[in-house]
C-alpha cells in the first residue's frame, strides 16, 4: 500500500474535522510533530520522519479504519508516537506551546497537551 503524500491542507482538514474523534492524545502528538516540521531548525531527516507520520495520520487508508469507535485511531497514535520519540530532541518549548495553543483553539479547555 502506497502512502499518500503529506499536505498541510490535508493535515488541517483532518485535524479540524476529526479532532474529537481522534482524541486529545492523538491530536496533541500530531500537532507537536506539525510544529516541529514547521521549525526551520529541524533537520531534513527529522522532517522526513515527521512527514511520513503525518501522511499516515491524514491517510484514509489505515491499518485500523478511523471510523471504528475507540480503536480507530490506535494505529495513528502508534505511528505518531514512534515518530515523536524519534525526533524528540526537536520538540522544544516553543513547539509544545504552539501545540497547546492550537489544541485550545480546536477543542477548548477539554484537552491538555
Amino acid at each position: 500500500m502506497a502512502t499518500p503524500n503529506y499536505s498541510e491542507k490535508g493535515f488541517w482538514r483532518k485535524a479540524r474535522k476529526h479532532a474529537l474523534a481522534a482524541g486529545c492524545k492523538v491530536l496533541c502528538v500530531a500537532l507537536k510533530l506539525y510544529y516541529a516540521l514547521k521549525n526551520p531548525d529541524t533537520p531534513a531527516w527529522a522532517k522526513a520522519t515527521i512527514i511520513g507520520a503525518l501522511a499516515y495520520f491524514i491517510s484514509p487508508m489505515d491499518a485500523i479504519p478511523d471510523m471504528l469507535p475507540a480503536v480507530g485511531y490506535a494505529d495513528d497514535l502508534g505511528v505518531l508516537t514512534a515518530a515523536l520519540a524519534t525526533v524528540a530532541q526537536y520538540i522544544d518549548d516553543s513547539v509544545v506551546e504552539k501545540a497547546r495553543a492550537q489544541m485550545k483553539e480546536l477543542l477548548g479547555e477539554v484537552c491538555k497537551c
